[in-house]
């Protein structure tokens, strides 16, 4: 027997029976489910809408089927259609015609909306627990790597030479807004639906604010047709999350290249490491490709949620039924490649030999040089001019600026002096640069203190 079925003279078809139901993966709510039933049981008996013996009659059954549900004792009807109809079938099934009383005042439209609400809430926090754990470490390493030198790129070439612990840095401060926007969603999306009914509230007078208040959240939704048929919370979550997964995924690129056989800036620790079947000497870097490959699956996650709404008119409309599975999946995606990049990492050897070596090739400090004749009065302008010649013929000779000797370049120019190759000298092009953000030891050691003070208060 449907729980809604008074209505109708004929019972649904058996396709559209199974095509309907959703209890395939929103079981997965059953301990949001139980847990917004039981403070909207226990504020139908404050408020006098049930008897107080009747709310303990509920509260007490609810908790008995969270306990058996964990102990694996449940099986769920697809007939029952979702979470919310096969909880309240257990329930009156177990303590008989009382259980029917649950559904006073509530619709499953805002009993979803709740859920959902408190399910996020609950993997946002987890989420951010596993994203800090990644920037701690990112973090010890970068203090670990303050003077391994490397090349520092644009457009895949070489462009000035900077440390580890700089380039390490930046995807801190890319995982640091990734926390900060998570701290915004779950701030924004703390707020109780119940008690908007189906769509236009309720006659009964419930205390939105207690069933609020028991659930941990800061209030309540201001408007009944927004409160059941809002999901911009699910849609700001995911967006987040493509961010996030957008970050790591250009963090696992750099992996792949830097442990490459043309780079080898790093090795891959075996455990996160595959072979290959038909080539023995290979060792592939498949961690990385596949967080890079899951990034488009939580893409379509955001994308297919945001299709779904786009055309739909208040309220609630049975479309919004396909809002969980792409919730559900972004969150176990992010989680798992969470989970595992972060030991990948810190488990990496770093080739700080290599590094160095590749930071002295490729004209690097050929900034350097044109900052040198800026200083020594040359127009900037003209100093670039001037440097991209000397590059020009260094190229054409094999040479690299260092190999110049000093009379070289007075020959070129008087400026030229005995300071010039300290100036132009790979460590010293790093060390010089102590503007705030740059990428000297000192400056980056002061922005991990700055990033370590950042990451606590995110965290709270």
């Amino acid at each position: 027997m449907k729980l809604w079925g008074g209505r109708f003279e004929k019972g649904t078809e058996g396709l559209v029976e199974d095509f309907h139901s959703s209890i395939r993966f929103d079981q997965r709510l059953y301990k949001q489910d139980i847990q917004g039933s039981i403070a909207h049981a226990r504020m139908l008996g404050k408020v006098g809408v049930i008897s107080e013996a009747e709310a303990t009659q509920l509260i007490e059954g609810l908790n008995g089927i969270l306990e058996d549900v964990q102990a694996g004792k449940v099986e769920f009807e697809i007939g029952a259609e979702d979470i919310h109809m096969n909880v309240e079938k257990l329930l009156t099934e177990r303590i008989g015609p009382v259980g029917k009383k649950l559904h006073t005042g509530r619709s499953r439209n805002d009993q979803v909306a709740l859920d959902l609400r408190l399910f996020l809430k609950s993997e946002i926090d987890q989420t951010k627990s596993l994203l800090a754990q990644l920037t701690q470490t990112l973090l010890k390493l970068s203090e670990e790597h303050l003077e391994t030198w490397m090349p520092g790129y644009t457009h895949l070439q070489k462009a000035q030479p900077i440390t580890l612990a700089h380039h390490l840095m930046a995807y801190v401060q890319m995982f640091l807004r990734d926390l900060g926007r998570l701290k915004d969603t779950r701030k924004r999306l703390n707020i109780s639906p119940l008690g908007s009914g189906a769509m236009a509230g309720t006659t009964f007078p419930l205390d939105r604010e207690q069933v609020a208040a028991e659930l941990g959240l800061d209030g309540v939704t201001l408007n009944s047709l927004d409160g059941v048929s809002d999901r911009d919370f699910a849609l700001e979550f995911l967006a987040n999350a493509s961010i996030l997964m957008m970050h790591l995924s250009r963090l696992c690129e750099e992996l792949v290249i830097w442990s490459s056989g043309e780079f080898q800036f790093i090795s891959m620790d075996d455990g996160y490491s595959t072979g290959s079947s038909i080539m023995p000497q290979k060792k592939n870097p498949d961690v990385a490709e596949l967080v890079r490959g899951k990034t488009g699956r939580v893409y379509g996650d955001l994308i297919a949620l945001l299709t779904v709404m786009k055309g739909l008119p208040l309220a609630y409309n049975k479309d919004m039924q396909e809002d969980k599975e792409a919730v559900f999946d972004a969150v176990d995606t992010i989680q798992k490649c969470l989970l595992v990049v972060e030991p990948m990492l810190r488990t990496m050897q770093v080739h700080r030999d290599i590094m160095a070596f590749g930071a002295k090739g490729g004209f690097t400090n050929a900034t350097d040089l044109a900052d040198y004749m800026a200083k020594k009065g040359v127009p900037f302008r003209e100093a670039h001019e001037f440097v991209g010649r000397i590059v020009l013929h260094c190229s054409k000779e094999g040479l690299g600026l260092e190999d110049l000797s000093l009379s070289d370049y007075q020959a070129i120019s008087p400026i030229f002096e005995e300071d010039l190759f300290s100036s132009i000298g790979i460590e010293h092009c790093v060390r010089a640069r102590k503007i705030t953000g740059g990428p000297s030891p000192e400056t980056v050691f002061e922005g991990i203190r700055l990033s370590r003070q950042a990451l606590d208060e995110l965290l709270w």
